[in-house]
C-alpha cells in the first residue's frame, strides 16, 4: 500500500480505533440512546479487543485472555440472537449518513481492502499450500510433518489446503520453483477472497432492496460489514468469507428452496457446520418447499462426496477424507480430549478439552429444538436463528474457535437491520413448485403444493412502531 499512497502505514490497532469511531458516528442513534440498535453496535465494536489479543504471535496469557473475551462476548450475542424473534417492534432507524455517503464509504473500503490484499507480501502458507495442493491433486501422500501448522479436521480437505493462510513471511531459502508456484496460488486465492467479499456486500445490498424494500438499509449493512476491524484482519481468508457468501445468498434465495438448499449444501460440504442449519430451514419449509430444499441439498452433498474419489489415492484415503468432510474426525478428537499443542489453536488449547462434550450436546439440543421452535417460523426467524446456529459452532470449533466471525456476521447484520417480517411465512413467501423446473423432474411435487395459495406476500413492512 505504501507504493500507492505516500508513507501510508495503518496498524491494525489504529484501524480498530478509527473504524470504531466511524461506526459510532454513522450508526449510533444518539436520539434513542437506549435502543437495541445501539446495543448491537456496541457489541460488534466490542469484538475488536479480543481479536487483537489473539492475532499474531502474542504471549500465551494474552491469547488466553483474548479467547476468553471472544467467548464471553459470543455468549452475549447468542442470547441476543435467540431473543430477536420476540422483538416485534422494528422502528426504521436509518444510519446518520445519507445513501450517497454510504455508497462512497462502501466503494472506498472495497478499494482499500482490495489494495491491502493485492500488495501484501508473499506468505509462507502460500508456499506450503501450493506444495500440499500439488500432492493432493497428484494423489501423493502428504508429508509426515505438519508443515501447515494449523490443520482443521472438519470440512472438504482440498478447500482447507487451498484456503490456508498465515502471517509468516516466506523463508529466504525457499527454492525459486516453489516461489513461482506460490505466486500463482496467491493470485488465485486472494482474487477469490476478494470476489467472495464482494458477493457478501452485493448480497446484503440485494436483500435490503428486494426483501427489506429499503436500498438505504442494504447500503448501511454492506458499509458496516466493510468497516469491521475483523473484515480488515481476515480479508485474504477464504475459509472465513466463502461460507459467509454462500449463506448470505441462501438467505437472499429463501423464496426458492432448491437454490437455498444447494447453497447451504455447498457451504456445509466446505466447513460442515452449515449442515446444522438443515433442521431450522426444514422447519421453515415444512408446509411448502421441504422436498425441493432437501433434494437440492442432498444432490450437492452427493456431488462433493463423489468428488473426493478424484483426489483420493485409495479406499483408505477416501474414507479418511470422507470422515474429515463430515466432521467425524473432529468428534473422535473431542471424545479423546486431545487439545492441540500450538499456542494459536483456539480457546480449547487453554482449557480442559472434556468440556467440549457438554458444549457439543448443548449445540445438538439447540439445533434440534429449532426444527419445532418457534412453531410459526418466518423470514426473521431464519435470519436470527441461522446466525445463532453458526455462532454456537464457535464454542465447539477447535482451531481458532471464536475468531470465525464471518460465519455469522453478515447474518447478524441482517438480523440487526431487518424490518418486521412476520408476514414472510413459507405458505405465502415461497415460490410454488408449479413455478419451478424441479416439478418436471419430480411430478409428485405438484400434488404437495396447493396451487390456490398466493405465491408471494402482499408486500413487506419496512418498519413498524406498533
Amino acid at each position: 500500500m505504501r507504493e500507492i499512497l505516500f508513507e501510508y502505514e495503518l496498524h491494525p490497532t489504529t484501524w480498530v480505533y478509527i473504524s470504531s469511531l466511524m461506526t459510532i458516528g454513522i450508526y449510533f442513534k444518539f436520539g434513542r440512546f437506549w435502543s437495541i440498535r445501539n446495543l448491537d453496535i456496541l457489541l460488534l465494536i466490542a469484538y475488536a479487543p479480543g481479536l487483537l489479543m489473539v492475532a499474531g504471535h502474542r504471549p500465551e496469557w494474552v491469547q488466553r485472555l483474548g479467547y476468553s473475551w471472544l467467548f464471553t462476548l459470543s455468549g452475549m450475542m447468542l442470547v441476543r440472537m435467540l431473543l430477536d424473534t420476540w422483538m416485534v417492534r422494528r422502528p426504521l432507524l436509518e444510519p446518520n449518513l445519507s445513501a450517497s455517503g454510504l455508497i462512497f464509504t462502501c466503494i472506498a473500503m472495497l478499494v482499500f481492502l482490495s489494495t491491502n490484499v493485492i500488495t501484501e507480501s508473499l506468505k509462507e502458507s502460500e508456499v506450503t499450500g501450493a506444495l500440499l495442493a500439488d500432492h493432493v491433486l497428484q494423489k501423493k501422500e502428504l508429508p509426515e510433518a505438519d508443515i501447515l501448522g494449523e490443520r482443521p479436521s472438519v470440512g472438504y480437505p482440498l478447500f482447507h489446503i487451498f484456503a490456508n493462510f498465515s502471517d509468516r513471511p516466506v523463508p529466504k531459502d525457499t527454492p525459486p520453483e516453489q516461489v513461482e508456484r506460490a505466486l500463482i496460488r496467491r493470485a488465485v486465492t486472494r482474487s477469490l477472497a476478494l470476489l467472495a467479499h464482494l458477493a457478501v456486500v452485493l448480497g446484503l445490498i440485494v436483500i435490503g432492496y428486494r426483501h427489506f424494500e429499503n436500498t438505504h438499509t442494504g447500503m448501511a449493512m454492506a458499509s458496516l460489514y466493510l468497516l469491521q476491524p475483523y473484515t480488515a484482519q481476515t480479508t485474504p481468508r477464504l475459509d472465513h468469507v466463502t461460507p459467509a457468501a454462500l449463506l448470505v445468498w441462501a438467505a437472499e434465495a429463501y423464496r426458492r428452496p432448491g437454490i437455498a438448499g444447494a447453497l447451504i449444501g455447498l457451504a456445509g460440504s466446505l466447513i460442515v457446520y452449515p449442515l446444522l442449519l438443515v433442521p431450522l430451514w426444514c422447519g421453515y419449509y415444512w408446509r411448502r418447499g421441504r422436498w425441493r430444499f432437501l433434494i437440492a441439498l442432498g444432490a450437492v452433498l452427493l456431488g462433493m462426496t463423489v468428488s473426493l474419489l478424484w483426489i483420493s489415492k485409495d479406499k483408505e484415503t477416501f474414507l479418511r477424507q470422507l470422515r474429515q468432510m463430515y466432521g467425524l474426525e473432529e468428534i473422535v478428537g473431542m471424545l479423546q480430549a486431545s487439545p492441540p499443542t500450538e499456542p494459536g489453536a483456539g480457546f480449547w488449547h487453554f482449557y480442559i478439552a472434556y468440556y467440549r462434550i457438554p458444549v457439543f450436546v448443548a449445540i445438538v439440543v439447540l439445533v434440534g429444538s429449532l426444527a419445532i421452535w418457534p412453531p410459526q417460523k418466518n423470514y426473521a426467524t431464519l435470519l436470527s436463528c441461522s446466525a445463532a446456529v453458526m455462532l454456537a459452532c464457535q464454542f465447539w470449533h477447535m482451531p481458532g474457535g471464536g475468531t470465525y466471525l464471518n460465519w455469522y456476521l453478515p447474518l447478524a447484520l441482517l438480523m440487526i437491520f431487518r424490518p418486521n417480517l412476520e408476514d414472510r411465512i413459507a405458505t405465502t413467501a415461497v415460490v410454488p413448485a408449479e413455478a419451478t423446473w424441479l416439478v418436471h423432474l419430480f411430478p409428485a411435487l405438484r400434488a404437495k403444493t396447493p396451487s390456490s395459495l398466493p405465491s408471494a406476500p402482499g408486500g413487506p413492512t419496512t418498519s413498524t412502531s406498533s
